[in-house]
């Protein structure tokens, strides 16, 4: 009788989450297999859908909501100072007026962006900033370490705390995991502000642990930000043993668009302590006097819309002679695997950058299966001799991103990610040549390549490719 009512209490929790699964989940072909193993096998199929199975962040929406008036009185702030100020760029083009609408934030002008280039420029830069705030240093990272680096990060935060700065830190725990307590208790015990995203907050998250807070983000006084690929840690300094050389890019920026990477880090801070920061929302021009466009596109599993993914499709969609993609995780879905093809189709170079070292056996596979598919439209596909990290695109000859995003589905539908939308010939000229030297150091694939490795890879790659959605 016992074991009787366990099984009917089983296939009845199966069913009821296979409606939740059929009305929830994203395309027809991932709902019909949730509903067929929550009702064929629930015993491990529930707790893995309430774990892995989720595609919205549905606390953060609600909390958002609650907050609606607050956050969008600052919105209205800032928009108002952006017109005062002359600082809103003038979009011209459909593309431009969709990503605003996708980012609810505006293309400014009056920014200057600096590219930086690996460990040794990106933490000069970011050590360098830390050390010129003087009212409140904003720091968010997906990983945070207690190494030699993370130690050097920590005391560099603690001497701006003893100099009466207030500096905030968010940190994701699961990206996180190694940081020992004692990291963070130095760092509270000194005046730093430190939380983790702690995206199992609420009743609705309690079991979930499949988003993340992939964001990196380092606002110092409203005035300058950095966001890119590089977290907390020695290996971004390239001295890890496994994945090494290590190649990353980051970005500096100056200018009204910093308050868009501001406002990113405000809506987390808020989900992570349930306080709101008092922050500048003053909009000021780069001091440098450049004149770049850029745009701060934070994206999140709890938008309305499929923010990333709907922004890296439209860019793939608008190239028209040149489409440069970098990424260390390339595992895109088939929309996206179309419209590359359609891309090369219409004569634009598509060329993707991908690692030779891979930091797992599974991504690696389904990087191989994804860029088979690719190469026979003549899209060129380089392997790096070593891991890059980087987030970066380039189309044509006056557009470029850089951040957090891969080139996947936990990036495009279940992390908290950022990206800066640099609108500007001259920066695009600068990831040109970076992109150039990253090609001329990498191996070119061939179709050759993959079929000599035999039926047994081949197939490897196509099952891999099956689990591309959790990787």
């Amino acid at each position: 009788m016992f074991w009787a009512i366990v099984v009917l209490l089983a296939h009845s929790l199966g069913a009821l989450t296979a409606v939740r699964a059929i009305m929830d989940t994203r395309t027809a072909q991932g709902a019909i297999a949730w509903a067929i193993i929550l009702l064929l096998c629930p015993y491990v199929s529930v707790p893995a859908y309430w774990i892995f199975g989720r595609t919205k962040f549905h606390g953060y929406i609600s909390k958002r909501r609650d907050q609606l008036l607050k956050t969008n009185a600052v919105a209205q702030r800032l928009q108002a100072e952006l017109i005062e100020r002359d600082l809103l760029a003038e979009p011209g083009r459909e593309h431009a007026l969709l990503i605003e609408q996708l980012a609810k934030l505006p293309f400014t002008t009056g920014n200057d962006v600096e590219l930086l280039i690996d460990g040794e420029a990106t933490f000069r830069s970011i050590f360098e900033g830390i050390a010129a705030a003087r009212l409140y240093l904003l720091v968010e990272f997906y990983i945070l370490r207690d190494d030699a680096l993370g130690r050097r990060f920590q005391q560099a935060l603690l001497l701006r705390a003893q100099a009466g700065v207030r500096v905030a830190v968010l940190f994701d725990e699961i990206g996180s995991k190694h940081l020992p307590a004692s990291y963070q208790q130095e760092l509270r015990a000194g005046g730093v502000e430190v939380h983790p995203f702690n995206t199992r907050h609420g009743p609705s998250n309690r079991w979930q642990v499949n988003f993340r807070n992939h964001r990196k983000i380092m606002v110092v006084d409203g005035e300058a930000a950095w966001v890119g690929g590089l977290n907390v840690g020695d290996e971004y300094l390239g001295l890890g043993k496994k994945l090494h050389p290590w190649r990353d890019t980051h970005v500096k920026v100056a200018g009204p668009a910093v308050l868009g990477a501001q406002f990113a880090f405000y809506e987390d801070w808020h989900w992570a302590t349930q306080q709101f920061l008092k922050l500048r929302w003053e909009a000021e021009p780069a001091k440098s006097g450049a004149r770049r466009t850029v745009l701060a596109l934070p994206s999140a599993p709890s938008d309305p819309l499929e923010t990333c993914t709907l922004f890296f499709l439209h860019v793939v969609n608008r190239a028209q002679r040149r489409l440069w993609i970098g990424s260390p995780y390339f595992i895109p879905d088939e929309q996206f695997i179309s419209a590359l093809q359609l891309a090369a189709l219409r004569g634009v170079d598509v060329r993707l950058l991908i690692p030779g070292v891979s930091d797992g056996p599974l991504v690696a596979l389904s990087n191989w299966c994804c860029t088979a598919s690719l190469m026979d439209v003549g899209i060129k596909v380089y392997r790096y001799p070593g891991f890059t990290h980087q987030k970066v695109v380039l189309v044509d000859d006056d557009y470029a991103t850089v951040g957090t995003a891969n080139f996947d589905n936990r990036s495009f539908r279940l992390n908290f990610e950022i990206t800066m939308a640099v609108a500007d010939n001259d920066f695009a000229l600068q990831v040109e040549h970076m992109l150039e030297d990253d090609f001329a150091r990498s191996h070119l694939v061939t179709n050759e390549e993959i079929c000599g490795r035999g039926f047994w890879f081949r197939f490897g790659t196509r099952a891999a490719r099956l689990l591309s959605p959790v990787q």
